[in-house]
């Protein structure tokens, strides 16, 4: 069963940045639309951002302007650079294809926003 690796999460002050980074099967990569989601420790899962396969990204209203989505294709790796993070940006982040199938959910990574 083949499962995207995400990586690059950690513990930041509100204001900082960080950039994630997922790791996608080639044959995946080049004909999915990709996506990151967030998982909050309360609430639903939120669809953060996505990209299409020639790099239309569009985004959540509440991170326009302070998230960046990007794929690599000499990598098959997808970004999301995230920047003025705030104390509500706290979940763990995962990446998958727009719509997300089940078999392709990893394990996350964890950003938390603390003051």
């Amino acid at each position: 069963q083949v499962r995207l690796v995400e990586s690059g999460g950690g513990l930041v002050h509100p204001g900082e940045s960080l950039r994630l980074s997922c790791e996608v099967p080639e044959n995946v990569f080049n004909i999915y639309h990709m996506a990151w989601y967030r998982q909050p420790s309360v609430g639903q899962l939120e669809l953060v951002a996505d990209i299409s396969t020639t790099g239309v990204a569009d985004y959540v209203e509440s991170v326009k302007g302070r998230f960046t989505i990007s794929r690599d294709v000499t990598k098959n790796t997808v970004y999301l650079q995230m920047s003025s993070l705030r104390p509500d940006d706290t979940a763990v982040y995962y990446c998958n294809v727009l719509p997300a199938l089940r078999q392709y959910w990893g394990q996350g990574t964890q950003v938390t926003v603390y003051s």
